[in-house]
């Protein structure tokens, strides 16, 4: 879960790793920005996010001055790390905008002045670069001479000129958690993540009001995730999610039992690594700041299906008689399956990768591959160390293995969970 949860706000706070100015500070980025909030406060990662030296970089607060602003972070915050677009309201009068049903003391969405004076709001907040009297540290600064210290409207909160040092920005976030769309939005991506494409509105909303009422709570996240993970919709969602690449990779290789550290260098690490990019899914490396696409439409294009099948199928094929095995197949079929017929080997895998014993038509084409012209639930497949004259049928076996592994693994019913 800490890993699923550490995924998902990565994703939702996107930073692009091969930004060249994020990229030095990104480990801070993941350990003590993300990680460190995962299971705390919203509202402590979000100012957190604002300040830590990777999202200034990327999203160009570092530069956003009262005589040259910047709204790219002051957009993104509000479109992305909090609203969502679908309550984006676009260019209009404050006095036009109607109340939130849920909560009329707010605005039921932002609009493009709302995101104006977020920018100024944030004005100043920028990075120890050694440049308008900051030391040269590359952390977090700010700088009073480049605040705009004027007066701001945003999400019908009149903000006063001159405040306190950061003030501005502080305002402005605790506004926003407590936003009943903010709220629903957070809980959707939630529930989309851990329960299916189609979130759950009911689910959406009693997550939504637990989030809202413990927006001040250290757990709050935690009791927000508690909820959504006890519910009904969570129990019930099996085969709801479509696994993306990356992930069906991970599932892969825990199910296969692979023991499995990347060498700095060595063709299996770079081999792997230049496999999964073919994929579209390598950890941090999506450019935009939405972050990868969470909906099975996204992944399902001939290329991100062949390439993930193609890694799959190279997992099973690595050399495992012999040395140390990326996926020990050939090893756990030995020391598990007593009979070696097709019916025993199917089943055996079938319930190591799915949980479940594969039934109906494709247990049946997946049995009749495995066992060629032999009695499935009879005939025994060999498997014998002899390199003599059976060598050659030796390996047409094990290979038949490995590639019937694969084909459960290229499987609608692994591919999801």
């Amino acid at each position: 879960l800490q890993e699923v949860m550490v995924d998902f706000w990565q994703n939702h706070f996107n930073v692009h790793i091969g930004n060249g100015n994020a990229a030095p500070v990104y480990a801070h980025y993941n350990r003590d920005v993300i990680r460190a909030n995962v299971f705390g406060n919203f509202r402590t990662m979000l100012e957190a996010v604002a300040q830590s030296t990777a999202m200034l970089y990327y999203l160009n607060n570092n530069s956003n001055t009262r005589a040259g602003p910047n709204e790219n972070f002051a957009r993104e915050l509000l479109e992305l790390h909090t609203f969502g677009a679908e309550n984006y309201l676009g260019f209009r009068s404050p006095n036009d905008v109607p109340p939130c049903p849920e909560d009329t003391s707010f605005p039921i969405g932002y609009t493009d002045l709302d995101v104006y004076d977020t920018a100024a709001a944030f004005t100043g907040w920028t990075v120890a670069d050694g440049r308008n009297g900051t030391s040269n540290t590359g952390e977090f600064a700010y700088v009073q001479s480049q605040h705009d210290a004027g007066p701001k409207l945003v999400l019908g909160m009149y903000i006063l000129p001159e405040q306190p040092i950061m003030k501005d920005g502080r305002d402005i976030l605790d506004r926003i958690v407590q936003h009943p769309r903010v709220a629903k939005y957070i809980c959707s991506k939630l529930v989309r993540r851990l329960v299916g494409d189609q979130p759950d509105q009911a689910l959406i909303d009693s997550a939504a009001q637990i989030f809202r009422d413990n927006w001040q709570d250290p757990y709050q996240l935690r009791k927000t995730l508690r909820h959504i993970l006890l519910s009904p919709a969570l129990q019930n969602s099996w085969g709801r999610k479509r696994r993306r690449p990356f992930e069906l990779m991970v599932a892969a290789m825990r199910a296969l039992g692979s023991d499995w550290t990347l060498a700095p260098t060595g063709s299996r690490s770079d081999d792997f690594m230049r496999r999964l990019g073919s994929t579209d899914h390598v950890p941090y490396n999506w450019p935009a700041p939405n972050g990868f696409p969470d909906t099975a439409p996204a992944w399902s294009g001939s290329n991100s299906m062949v390439m993930s099948w193609r890694m799959l199928n190279w997992l099973t094929e690595t050399n495992d008689d012999g040395g140390a095995p990326l996926c020990p197949v050939l090893a756990l079929s030995r020391s598990r399956v007593a009979s070696w017929t097709a019916v025993n080997l199917v089943d055996f895998w079938s319930q190591r990768l799915l949980g479940r014993v594969l039934t109906g038509q494709r247990r049946q084409q997946i049995v009749g591959f495995m066992a060629q012209n032999g009695d499935p639930a009879s005939y025994v497949i060999e498997d014998t160390d002899s390199r003599a004259s059976t060598d050659m049928k030796r390996h047409y076996n094990q290979q038949r293995l490995r590639s019937m592994v694969s084909l459960i693994l290229m499987s609608p019913e692994f591919m999801s969970r």
